[in-house]
């Protein structure tokens, strides 16, 4: 799934939810804005030719010793283009299967520390690690590049020993909650028990293992961010208004809040409510969390930018529209939100800037790679094109 980025990945991954994906009450796209990020992570790609599958295997550590309290995306960079492999286990460690075409995203998060991985024969060739790189993704650090090319190993097995996160300067607000760091063993052992089940799509086991582990702990914001993913999941796949939804609604409210209650920097519930209110249409609320967001962490979380410019083109304030989506594009490099451009495209239509309109929405048709994206585009530069037809002033023949 992102995928909304760092918000709610873990089921984005494990359970390949496009509905997280959408975060739209439902409907089709209009020319309107979407009430949706329509957020998209880069397309899987099949790592370049050569010889039979590799394990990998490696560990997330954070340089100033701090506990790693939240899976990290664990991604490789093959020629310029990144594919989210897998994510770490509680302590950091991972391994995937490089290589193999059969292997997606969601089937490749595996625990590193299983004893029953398979064994490949020593006389296979190693898949080509040429112009291959490895790093960690986890919201408010930055990761060291771990270069694949140079690597070799036993039985087609490579460790990348330690992969190290540093923690990003003048930004507050992290995906590592102190408070959870300090949690008991019990609700350690709950907590990770959920993530194991949450793995395997037993959503309902693992919704029993984040309560109890937030009943052992209440202020364990990690546990509670969790819980509200899965009601949140709840939600987005009830795309008819229904009491079950409404009931899913105020649950994900409920435990995104308290994880925010539990450790006030710790960023990822705050992407929560931003989706909860999204969904409900409720822009000032809208507005009021992605500053909160924002604020925090203006770096990992384009699409809170996404969202606040959403809610003000809604409540057609477009200054403030164009101001959110502007930074959301300056921070969105990998252009995972193409929509981005749909949107400032819309903006700026509606400010009557028809050129800047138009330079916009033919970047959204060049970074669109969904058909129905291609279709929006195209619907909307024709609007754009109509619109600023008849804004021109008819033609005056001086011949005459």
């Amino acid at each position: 799934m992102r995928t909304r980025f760092l918000g709610c990945t873990f089921l984005v991954l494990a359970l390949s939810v496009s509905a997280l994906a959408q975060r739209s009450g439902g409907g089709k796209p209009s020319l309107g804005p979407p009430a949706s990020t329509g957020s998209t992570s880069l397309p899987p790609i099949a790592p370049p030719t050569g010889g039979s599958a590799v394990f990998v295997t490696g560990k997330v550590v954070l340089d100033d010793g701090t506990e790693l309290t939240e899976p990290a995306v664990i991604q490789t960079i093959c020629q310029g283009r990144r594919h989210s492999e897998t994510y770490s286990d509680s302590h950091g460690s991972f391994s995937f299967q490089f290589g193999d075409p059969r292997q997606g995203a969601a089937a490749s998060i595996s625990d590193a520390s299983s004893s029953n991985m398979a064994v490949r024969s020593s006389t296979q060739s190693m898949p080509d690690l040429r112009d291959c790189q490895l790093q960690a993704e986890l919201a408010g650090f930055s990761s060291q590049t771990v270069e694949l090319n140079n690597r070799t190993g036993l039985m087609n097995s490579v460790d990348v020993g330690r992969v190290p996160l540093h923690r990003l300067a003048h930004v507050d607000g992290t995906s590592i909650s102190v408070t959870s760091a300090l949690a008991p063993a019990a609700a350690k052992k709950a907590f990770e028990k959920g993530l194991e089940q949450e793995k395997k799509n037993k959503l309902e086991d693992a919704q029993k293992s984040f309560e109890k582990a937030v009943q052992i702990y209440p202020r364990y914001a990690t546990a509670w961010y969790q819980l509200g993913c899965l009601q949140l999941h709840t939600v987005l796949i009830n795309q008819a208004q229904s009491e079950a939804q409404n009931q899913a609604a105020q649950a994900a409210k409920h435990s995104f809040e308290q994880s925010v209650a539990a450790d006030a920097k710790y960023v990822n519930p705050y992407d929560g409510l931003a989706q909860l209110a999204m969904v409900a249409r409720d822009w000032h609320n809208v507005i009021d969390i992605t500053a909160k967001l924002v604020s925090l962490n203006p770096v990992n979380f384009p699409n809170a930018y996404y969202d606040s410019a959403v809610a003000n083109y809604n409540l057609k304030n477009f200054d403030d529209a164009e101001k959110s989506a502007l930074q959301g594009i300056r921070m969105d490099e990998r252009h995972r939100i193409p929509k981005l451009q749909y949107l400032l495209a819309l903006i700026l239509l509606q400010k009557q800037n028809y050129q800047a309109a138009s330079e916009h929405m033919q970047l959204f048709l060049s970074l669109a790679k969904q058909p129905e994206d291609l279709d929006l585009g195209k619907k909307g530069l024709a609007e754009i094109e109509k619109s600023s037809a008849s804004a021109q002033p008819p033609a005056v023949n001086l011949n005459k």
